[in-house]
């Protein structure tokens, strides 16, 4: 955000991470990324709350067929 107010002429005291120092950067962005995560967390209800946390775990019917088709078999009509 900081590149895009600068490129567009906004105050470079705006700016609330100083390019030099790359460890309040990061103290920043775990902050934001906490905060995202507790917003996204009063904004679910359990059961979508609980259907996120176990998704990774949920049963996927094995794949049928593969490539092959049904008409691959068949050579195009005549004309």
């Amino acid at each position: 955000m900081g590149f895009l107010r600068r490129f567009l002429g906004g105050d470079r005291e705006d700016d609330s991470v100083e390019a030099g120092n790359p460890a309040q950067a990061d103290a920043d962005e775990r902050a934001h990324e906490l905060d995202l995560a507790r917003g996204e967390q009063e904004r679910l209800d359990e059961l979508q709350q609980r259907q996120l946390r176990y998704a990774k775990y949920a049963w996927q019917p094995p794949a049928q067929g593969g490539e092959r088709r049904a008409d691959d078999a068949d050579e195009p009509p005549e004309r």
